[in-house]
């Protein structure tokens, strides 16, 4: 049987871990924005009625992410399990730290899968047919130009290969992505709602790539990859200019507040982006674990040991994470740390 690849969001299982109701949690362990886009009210016909390729959803996505050349799909998860199946056996490498479900779906898929540093990216890319990339990578938050993707991208094509760029977390910083670029044999970038639209519940996300591959992907995917009533949501998600603009704002500036609240306690992030930062330490298990006594769930990483906070939802959960980290069991934690 093959195993589930752990994320974040597991608040059931923390409850029953912990023995604290589900309620009481604050789930800063996902990277998701916890004020996301508004719903409305859903049409009874979106519930009635299969969804229709016709519909609103794909000119809105055109709009935003500046191409034409893209295919809606069930979240970028969709994609990820996807695209191993669609090239032959490949030498795949894929950063590490990075989200796990990349590597995991090309070596599930017979691929020859190699993590690498960020510092082994250049020296590797001749022994490598596809190259996955998250940008901003999460957890790290590591950046690349798109000076830099273009380059790699142009190297691989040359003999036929891929360039995958997952930009999950890359909305507030539209100048690093490469979604508005003219799409280009064998450069396939990964977009998604659930981030920066906090609406990872209703599994939508789009694929940007040449008809070729987008054509293929369509049909391993089959009809109504994406239900009517997420379609009617999405398609409005993204064509509210005007929230997506105060939402980048703000969710910069939560995330120089978390930087500075976690640094005044004595936990600098080694890296983030906008929608969370991220803790390198050896001591990220007795971390997650004291603020898990609190109720305060974050995501645990153990290669390398590391902690990732996602944005507190509103004044409350501020101050309840500020409680939480001068709870004496972090200062004394910190203390051994610092000492």
């Amino acid at each position: 049987m093959t195993m589930l690849l752990e994320h974040g969001g597991c608040l059931q299982l923390a409850a029953r871990q912990f023995g604290i109701p589900a309620a009481d949690w604050l789930d800063l362990s996902t990277g998701i924005n916890p004020n996301g886009w508004p719903v409305p009210p859903v049409p009874a016909e979106c519930w009635l009625r299969l969804p229709e390729e016709q519909d609103e959803l794909l000119p809105a996505a055109r709009a935003y992410y500046g191409n034409s050349s893209l295919l809606a799909v069930a979240g970028s998860q969709a994609a990820i399990q996807t695209l191993p199946r669609l090239r032959p056996q490949s030498r795949v490498g894929v950063l590490h730290p990075a989200y796990a479900e990349h590597a995991g779906a090309w070596q599930r898929a017979g691929h020859q899968v190699t993590a690498l540093q960020v510092h082994a990216l250049e020296s590797a890319l001749p022994a490598l047919d596809v190259l996955i990339l998250i940008n901003p990578n999460n957890p790290t938050g590591c950046r690349w130009p798109i000076a830099q993707l273009s380059d790699w991208h142009g190297r691989l094509q040359q003999r036929g290969g891929w360039l995958i760029v997952d930009e999950a977390f890359i909305d507030t910083t539209p100048e690093l992505s490469l979604s508005p670029l003219p799409v280009k044999p064998g450069l396939i970038v990964l977009r998604s709602l659930g981030k920066f639209f906090g609406l990872a519940g209703i599994r939508c996300g789009f694929v940007i790539a040449e008809t070729a591959i987008l054509q293929r992907l369509a049909a391993e995917l089959g009809p109504w990859a994406i239900s009517h009533p997420a379609r009617y949501a999405a398609a409005r998600a993204l064509k509210d200019t005007q929230w997506q603009r105060e939402t980048a704002i703000r969710l910069k500036l939560q995330s120089r507040r978390l930087t500075d609240l976690l640094s005044e306690n004595g936990w600098p992030p080694s890296g983030g982006c906008d929608l969370f930062q991220w803790i390198e330490t050896e001591y990220a298990g007795q971390l997650h674990r004291i603020l898990a006594e609190q109720a305060i769930l974050t995501r645990l990483f153990s290669r390398p040991a590391s902690v990732r906070l996602g944005l507190p939802k509103d004044e409350p959960a501020w101050r309840r994470l500020q409680h939480a980290l001068a709870h004496p069991g972090v200062l004394a934690l910190q203390a051994v740390k610092s000492g």
